[in-house]
């Protein structure tokens, strides 16, 4: 899944620091602006297996947009990191399904120009429109 995260510049005397804004309380930090990205993945790794082992669900995901106007993060810098968290959902179900041959197609097309497969670009599709 992907996730935004909000980069706090660093200095030459300062750690960059990382906020998922959300996933609430979830944060991390790096020396060096890729140290930094590399660690709010296993941050956001780390927050998501311990919310799905409490029973919670990971919250609803908003835009960079609607994050940037938030003015405690003024002058941030924004990105997305991906984190492979969908294992804790539970195992893989393999379902049978019938959809147009043209919308398939479009779904295909469109899952590879993303670098997605078929099943990822559904399952985050269904997750976006349960939100």
């Amino acid at each position: 899944m992907k996730f935004v995260i909000a980069i706090e510049p660093g200095s030459e005397t300062t750690a960059y620091g990382v906020v998922v804004p959300d996933l609430p309380g979830c944060f991390s930090a790096g020396d060096t602006l890729e140290e930094a990205m590399d660690n709010a993945r296993g941050a956001i790794d780390l927050w998501c297996e311990t919310a799905i082992e409490a029973g919670r669900d990971i919250p609803a995901f908003k835009s960079i947009t609607d994050h940037q106007a938030r003015p405690e993060f003024a002058g941030w810098i924004w990105a997305a990191v991906e984190a492979p968290v969908e294992r804790y959902f539970g195992p893989a179900a393999k379902l049978n399904i019938t959809l147009p041959k043209l919308l398939l197609a479009k779904i295909d097309t469109y899952a590879a120009n993303h670098g997605l497969s078929r099943s990822g670009f559904l399952a985050e599709a269904a997750r976006k429109a349960m939100r």
